[in-house]
């Protein structure tokens, strides 16, 4: 049966109240009505159950945010007496003047899960996030095909494939249509016949708190249909789980963090349902001469002391594998830059460039004749050291 008690009614606050407001309430109900202080008075031990209730819903935040929701869409309210109409009109069996229904009596035990509410689903699909619930032997509604689960990998693409673009394979464990029973759940030979815990509709119903939620049926795992022997390669799943390759295409300029998503290409569909996505994040290998700066490349260069003194020319590698020459002038510190323009990163239509940044090597050991002049150097350059 629906629920229509307004829980903020019983706690005796606003809609509006703030969470301290609603948990002091709570508490001060609580204690009044807490069957220790009320021994032998069944009246007060049903308050505090219902009290105990409402404060399960409305004094946790997530679970209030979709309580309001269902309130705002009506979903206490609006229902009271009479028939009560089927979403698009007709009564459900069992109301009064529906079929089945007691002439004169009250409405029928319509259940939130039979409206569909903007395209969310059934309420008792949001209810049953709300409130968990026993299993009450009830019977659901058929499900319809669902759509297969998505399934999110971190992909390692080495730097330069990730710079130019081009292709790194995956390997992925998914589950795949089970290849001995296509499918169905059943060996070979076997009989299949409804499901005799959901009457073949693939869903049971559970309740809690006088809501009505449906859940898949766990004897037929929401197929409606069992067999009488099960497919001994998945043990009746239908499904089981194999790894499959998938070649992976890498946009040129994809960074640390970018995302694709494959479509189809992840979990199996229920129920005829097409499968789920593949969403690849990209995790960039470090490169052993470049480094990354948006969509320019530095690339760290060594000089000696003389080559840094006396200027020199050296050739940098590109990203596609040429040879630039450039020319370091005398005097050049450590740290300098040299910027190569068109060099870069290409991505969407701009092209970063290459950046060459100087590295002076000092010599850890000098030879003796190295040293003297070194130092007879140093002296005539007035230097001190």
């Amino acid at each position: 049966m629906a629920n229509t008690k307004d829980y903020y009614a019983v706690l005796g606050v606003s809609s509006t109240a703030s969470a301290d407001d609603i948990k002091k309430q709570y508490r001060r109900l609580a204690k009044k009505y807490h069957p220790d202080a009320n021994p032998n008075d069944p009246k007060a031990a049903a308050r505090f159950k219902e009290i105990s209730e409402a404060y399960q819903v409305v004094g946790d935040a997530e679970k209030r945010k979709q309580y309001d929701e269902m309130r705002r869409l009506g979903a206490f309210g609006g229902y009271q007496g009479g028939t009560r109409q089927r979403p698009g009109g007709g009564a459900r069996p069992g109301a009064a003047g529906g079929p089945g229904g007691a002439p004169g009596g009250p409405g029928g035990d319509y259940r939130y899960q039979d409206f569909d509410v903007g395209g969310l689903g059934g309420l008792g699909d949001l209810f049953g996030s709300i409130f968990g619930g026993a299993g009450q032997g009830g019977r659901g509604r058929p499900r319809g095909a669902e759509q297969g689960q998505s399934i999110e990998s971190t992909l390692e693409v080495p730097f330069r494939i990730a710079a130019t673009g081009g292709k790194v394979p995956i390997e992925l464990e998914v589950n795949e249509e089970c290849p001995s029973c296509n499918g169905s759940g059943a060996a070979p030979g076997a009989t299949i016949k409804g499901c005799p815990e959901c009457g073949g509709r693939g869903t049971i119903s559970f309740g809690q708190g006088g809501f009505a939620v449906n859940r898949p049926c766990p004897m037929c795992m929401g197929r409606g249909q069992v067999p009488s022997e099960r497919c001994p390669t998945c043990n009746g799943a239908g499904e089981v789980r194999t790894r499959k390759k998938v070649l992976i295409t890498v946009p040129a300029g994809a960074d640390t963090g970018t995302k694709i998503r494959l479509k189809g290409q992840g979990g199996r569909g229920m129920h005829g349902g097409p499968p789920g996505d593949l969403v690849i994040t990209f995790q960039v290998q470090d490169d052993r001469f470049y480094k990354r700066e948006g969509l320019d490349l530095l690339a760290t260069v060594p000089l000696n002391i003389a080559q840094a003194t006396l200027g020199t020319k050296i050739s940098v590698r590109t990203l596609d594998g040429k040879k630039v020459s450039i020319r370091i002038p005398p005097g050049t510190p450590s740290g300098k830059r040299f910027r190569i323009r068109g060099q870069g990163i290409a991505k969407e239509g701009h092209t970063g460039d290459l950046i060459v940044e100087t590295s002076i090597i000092v010599p850890e050991k000098l030879t003796e004749e190295q040293e003297r002049l070194l130092r007879e150097f140093a002296e005539a350059g007035g230097m001190k050291y």
